[in-house]
């Protein structure tokens, strides 16, 4: 059994989270382990959780509002819990690429977090020596929900192509973000270009930088280094970097050229080692 502590709801989302769950099982009558047996999982678990010890995932605060009849109570708290573990000085950004109706982005060394894979985010975050693994690509993986709503912000993202090349984890987990990546095809509001390495030179050799735009308030440029993050609505800067990815996206291949060069090296780069002309070996 967890021992219990006080905790403060207005402490963060995480504690008011931990709050409100402890509050209303035992308005229900009840215990931890008969909760936990009633959403499949351990009694301790649900006292972590309340303890402020574990962070709550979408799936358990769906089946949380199921058993508890809650109304969605948790389901929608989740949403701010996973927000509230990014790292400080990315959840400002995080906030806004919410609120965001078009987001242009270039990226010369990873796939844009939006459209990562989880198995890919989780390689790529143990690459950067990120801690609380788990906690940090649910809370990617959360930002992603955005696609999924009635009315998502238009997506356009130019990679490196050398984003294609630089493998994050085994090739099965390239294999399936390069899959994901054409899978994107099929969605009007996502627009994914390659900048091939014969595009040379080109005017965003700082790095990576991203344009979120609004209905009715200033453009928002974000750009990052270790640590630490600049977010900047200054106009004559939101107006360069909308230069830069103007230049960018000419350069770039056409969305569906693109497309063409990430299946080719999905096949040729990190294809199934047990296949040859398609055929599988014994």
């Amino acid at each position: 059994m967890v021992l219990a502590r006080d905790i403060d709801p207005s402490a963060s989302p995480l504690d008011y989270y931990s709050y409100e769950l402890r509050r209303l099982r035992e308005e229900a009558g009840l215990k931890q382990a008969e909760l936990g047996a009633i959403i499949f999982c351990t009694g301790s678990l649900i006292g972590m959780v309340e303890n402020g010890r574990r962070v709550p995932t979408r799936d358990f605060s769906e089946r949380l509002d199921a058993a508890l009849g809650t109304g969605g109570v948790f389901s929608r708290l989740v949403g701010l819990v996973l927000r509230s573990q990014l790292p400080t000085w990315f959840q400002a950004f995080a906030e806004l690429e919410v609120r965001a109706t078009n987001i242009s982005s270039f990226q010369p060394q990873l796939v844009y977090g939006l459209l990562q894979t989880e198995a890919y985010a989780r390689a790529v975050l143990h690459a950067g020596w990120g801690q609380n693994l788990d906690e940090a690509v649910a809370a990617r993986l959360e930002r992603q929900r955005i696609l999924g709503r009635e009315r998502p912000p238009f997506v356009w993202v130019v990679l490196d192509e050398a984003v294609l090349h630089r493998p994050f984890g085994s090739h099965e987990i390239m294999r399936g973000q390069l899959d994901r990546l054409l899978e994107f095809q099929d969605r009007r509001e996502v627009r994914i270009q390659i900048l091939p390495f014969s595009a040379g030179q080109h005017p965003a050799t700082v790095g990576a930088f991203t344009v979120l735009r609004f209905d009715g308030d200033p453009d928002v440029v974000y750009a990052e280094s270790y640590g630490s993050a600049h977010v900047k609505a200054n106009p004559e800067t939101a107006r360069d970097c909308a230069h830069r990815y103007d230049h960018l996206q000419a350069a770039a291949l056409s969305v569906e050229e693109s497309a063409a060069l990430i299946a080719r090296v999905r096949e040729e780069r990190y294809g199934d080692p047990h296949q040859v002309d398609g055929r599988a070996l014994a």
